[in-house]
């Protein structure tokens, strides 16, 4: 069989044209742009070498230079001579002094204060205090003694006094319970007895009577005789025209 179908159309692709669109913007961005750089970098060399550097190096010989000379030698100089001469004045006619009265007072103040009243306070309050803490220690140990034998009289005395008091706690409850018992116990269980089988039974008979014979005779009386009249009332005076 033989294919009727036209041919498919072939596409090409624009591959000049874009190389052409790529040429021209780098002709029209990039080489501008590379152009200043080399301008700015050829300035900036012409200016470091004929400005900058012959500037920068008459500065340091012509100028720095002396400064720091004259600094170093009219004042830096003097200073460090006039330092050193106020140590060693320092050091000859105060520290040194200084350090030679303070050794002297030391010495003084050793020999002179503190030698004697270590002597005296060994001599008289030292040994009188061990002599008397020797003296004293057997008595101490006879009031300690004294003492731990009251502590105890006292705490069994204190633990006899507990006991009595709860002895009579119990005794006092013990008594309580049986004049209750006794006495209150029969008349509450009489009063609730006769409360139980008299009392509320009559209280009982007395309602249901009051409910069967009061109660219905209030009502009709109510009814047949204290609302007529109240309503004839009502009308009479409304007639009158005393009541609206």
């Amino acid at each position: 069989m033989i294919d009727s179908s036209p041919p498919a159309p072939q596409t090409t692709a624009p591959a000049p044209l874009l190389v052409a669109v790529a040429r021209g913007i780098a002709l029209v961005v990039v080489v501008p742009l590379r152009l200043a750089w080399e301008l700015v970098a050829a300035v900036s060399r012409w200016l470091h070498r004929w400005l900058l550097a012959p500037t920068g190096r008459f500065l340091a010989r012509w100028l720095l230079r002396p400064l720091g000379w004259l600094l170093r030698n009219l004042l830096w100089v003097p200073l460090l001579w006039l330092g050193r001469g106020l140590a060693w004045l320092v050091r000859t006619l105060l520290w040194v002094p200084l350090v030679w009265l303070c050794r002297g007072l030391a010495w003084l103040t050793r020999t002179v204060l503190w030698v004697p009243l270590a002597w005296l306070a060994y001599h008289l309050v030292w040994l009188p205090l061990r002599w008397l803490a020797r003296f004293l220690a057997p008595l101490g140990r006879l009031l300690v003694a004294g003492l731990a034998v009251v502590g105890r009289w006292l705490a069994a005395a204190v633990r006899v006094l507990l006991d009595a008091l709860a002895w009579a706690w119990w005794a006092a409850g013990r008594l309580l319970w049986w004049c209750y018992a006794l006495t209150l116990r029969p008349f509450v269980l009489g009063a609730g007895w006769l409360w139980r089988h008299a009392v509320r039974p009559v209280g009982r008979a007395v309602a249901g009577a009051w409910r069967a014979t009061v109660s219905p005779a209030a009502r009709w009386v109510r009814r047949a005789v204290v609302d007529p009249v109240r309503q004839a009332t009502r009308e009479a005076l409304t007639a009158l025209g005393l009541r609206r």
